[in-house]
Order: C-alpha cells, then sequence, then structure tokens
C-alpha cells in the first residue's frame, strides 16, 4: 500500500510501558491487550471495572502514552480496526498516491518499511525470541498463513542448519491438531500471521498456549489476535507499491532474528554448520557418478533376451 509507514499502534506501546507501570495500571494495560483492540472501545466506566480499578486509572494510562484523554485513545483504536482488516481492493487508490515511476516509488516505499519497521523494533523482544529459539532443550517449530507460510519455511530451513529439532508445519487444520498431541513447556511455536488473519493460526496460537507452548509471533503493526497468548511479539511493517501488503520488511526482521540465534548459539552454531556441509558434500559428490539410477527399464537398455511388457506396473 503506498504512502508512509504506520505510526506505533496502541498495543505496541503498552508492551513497551508494561513493565514500568504501576500495579493498577498494569491491570488495565493487561486487559486493554487482553481483548485487543475492542476492549478500548467499551465505555470508560466498563474498562474500569474489567481492571477492577478506577475510571482515573484509565484515564492515567491514556495520559502516560501521549493521548489527551480516553475519547484520542479510542479513536486511534478505530482507525487501528480499520486499517487491520483493510483488503488490497480497500487500498487501491489510497491517500498519498505516489504518480512516479514504479521503480522509485517501490525503492522508497520499501526501504522506508523496511527502516520503521527496525525503529521500532523492541531489542528485548529481538533478544528473548532468538535465545528461545538457541536454547538447545528446545524443540522449534513454525507455520504460517497463505503467503506467510514461506516465512516459516524460510526459518526453518536456516535452523535445520543450526540446530536440531526444527520442524515447519503445513498449513492445514489436522496438521495443526496431529502437532498439537505432541506439544509441551519445552517447545516453541514460531507463527507467522499479517492482516487479514488466519484463523486457524489464531486457534493454533491459543490451542498451544494452553499446553504451555512458548509462542513467538512475527506480525504486522496492528498485531494479529494470536499476540494476546504469545510471548514474544515482533512487528513489522506492510507498506508496499501496490495495494497487495508487502513481506519485504518481515523478511529483513527474519533475517535480522536469524543473525540473533548464530550469535546465541555461537561456537555450537558453526560446528553444526561445518558437520552440515560435510555431509551435503558427501551426499552430492560428483564422483558418486549419475544421480538417475539405472538398470533394466530405469535409464538403460534391457538386457538381450528380456522381455519387457507394456503397461505392466508394480
Amino acid at each position: 500500500m503506498p504512502g508512509t509507514p504506520e505510526p506505533r499502534t496502541v498495543a505496541a506501546q503498552l508492551r513497551d510501558v508494561l513493565p514500568k507501570l504501576p500495579r493498577a495500571e498494569q491491570r488495565v494495560a493487561r486487559t486493554l491487550l487482553a481483548g485487543y483492540p475492542t476492549a478500548g472501545l467499551e465505555p470508560l466506566a466498563t474498562v474500569a471495572n474489567q481492571a477492577q480499578t478506577s475510571p482515573a486509572t484509565v484515564l492515567r494510562l491514556a495520559y502516560r502514552l501521549g493521548f489527551e484523554g480516553y475519547p484520542e485513545l479510542q479513536q486511534a483504536l478505530k482507525r487501528e480496526t480499520q486499517q487491520r482488516y483493510s483488503s488490497p481492493l480497500a487500498q487501491y487508490g489510497s491517500a498519498e498516491e505516489d504518480t512516479g515511476r514504479v521503480l522509485s516509488r517501490s525503492r522508497r516505499v520499501l526501504l522506508d518499511a523496511t527502516a520503521m519497521t527496525f525503529d521500532q523494533l523492541p531489542e528485548g523482544e529481538l533478544v528473548k525470541a532468538a535465545e528461545l529459539l538457541a536454547d538447545p532443550g528446545r524443540r522449534i517449530s513454525a507455520a504460517g498463513g497463505r503467503f506467510s507460510t514461506i516465512l516459516a519455511q524460510y526459518l526453518i530451513a536456516h535452523l535445520h542448519q543450526l540446530r536440531p529439532n526444527a520442524t515447519y508445519i503445513a498449513g492445514s487444520t489436522a496438521d495443526h491438531a496431529a502437532h498439537l498431541l505432541d506439544m509441551g513447556r519445552r517447545d516453541v511455536l514460531v507463527l507467522f500471521d499479517y492482516r487479514r488473519y488466519q484463523r486457524e493460526t489464531i486457534a493454533f496460537a491459543r490451542a498451544a498456549a494452553a499446553r504451555n507452548v512458548k509462542i513467538v509471533l512475527l506480525t504486522d503493526p496492528w498485531l494479529s489476535p494470536a499476540a494476546t497468548v504469545a510471548d514474544v511479539v515482533l512487528p513489522a511493517q506492510v507498506r508496499s507499491p501496490s495495494p497487495f501488503d508487502s513481506l519485504t520488511p518481515a523478511v529483513a526482521l527474519l533475517e535480522t532474528l536469524v543473525a540473533a540465534v548464530v550469535e546465541q548459539l555461537g561456537e555450537a552454531g558453526r560446528s553444526r554448520v561445518a558437520e552440515y556441509d560435510q555431509m551435503a558434500d558427501d551426499v552430492l559428490r560428483e564422483d558418486d557418478g549419475p544421480l538417475t539410477p539405472t538398470g533394466p527399464g530405469i535409464g538403460a537398455e534391457p538386457p538381450r533376451g528380456t522381455r519387457t511388457t507394456a503397461g505392466n506396473h508394480s
């Protein structure tokens, strides 16, 4: 979608300030995050009651986030809700349309979106995610949605070379259910979910969290509903020069996460990569001969006197 990258969401701001808040304001923040974003659209008194605190405490949190009051916070949440479920069709002819050449437009939009992704990324969250993925005592799984599944495959392809017990999970509900049977507190599930969010991914996150699985979520600035059960949330911008959301910033973020895992693993990671390279060389050594097997009926003429019958398959 053309235009400048999105400002930080209310959820991102809440996550940033949560550890530093007074206890009563923490309850308000957790109430808002647990039902995000619709919880913040409830009347002030309702939010205060759900957080077991006073309306004044809710107002103090709104002021702390930089809003002039609770109504302004609600307006921000309403805008987020509209953007969260925006379709490609709705993004045709959007504001700030760039009429320049597609190459220069793409360069500007994608570079700006990637830069803002890094500017707004909480470094502590990145470190926490890398620690979970580098922990040799944990099993790592990754899954994504219709388009973002390629990011899950990309991550696991890297982790295969760096550490054992890394698995890519296909996107069907049956695959999720089968995998859940063996998941527990020593598992880490990395999920990729971007607008318009997939129900299967959200349900998978909630079911895994109920089994004490650690959840690392890579999502967009408006945050997938799966963020409510995630242990780590890594948002990336999705602005693009076309009506279709871009995964370019998400790829940059993912490669940064891989770099952080490499640092965490240190010599153990280097040794495994060396072993992987040696094994690959052994399997694919050129002097092993042709890859296609030869023999009677397979890439070679049958011996003299051998009868062949068309259509005879075993």
